[in-house]
């Protein structure tokens, strides 16, 4: 899970830039003011490209924090 997190943090960091404070499990859209809808589906986008996955909408409701995106990406990579 930990290299999961490092590319997610990857991800934040391409989509929101080098000032995005420490991302973390715990990292919620309160903690990034960036992230919004438009913010969402870019960074979605970066995770999409940087695991090699793609997310249906439901995948993407779900992703409501650092937590949740992980596990999301996590089942994905299990079923592939």
């Amino acid at each position: 899970m930990n290299d999961i997190l490092t590319r997610v943090q990857e991800a934040f960091r391409e989509t929101f830039g080098a000032e995005t404070p420490a991302i973390t499990i715990e990292t919620t859209p309160a903690n990034i003011p960036a992230w919004d809808s438009v913010g969402h589906l870019t960074l979605a986008s970066n995770i999409e490209r940087l695991f090699g996955i793609s997310f249906d909408v439901d995948e993407m409701m779900e992703m409501e924090d650092v937590r949740a995106i992980l596990r999301v990406i996590a089942a994905k990579l299990s079923r592939s």
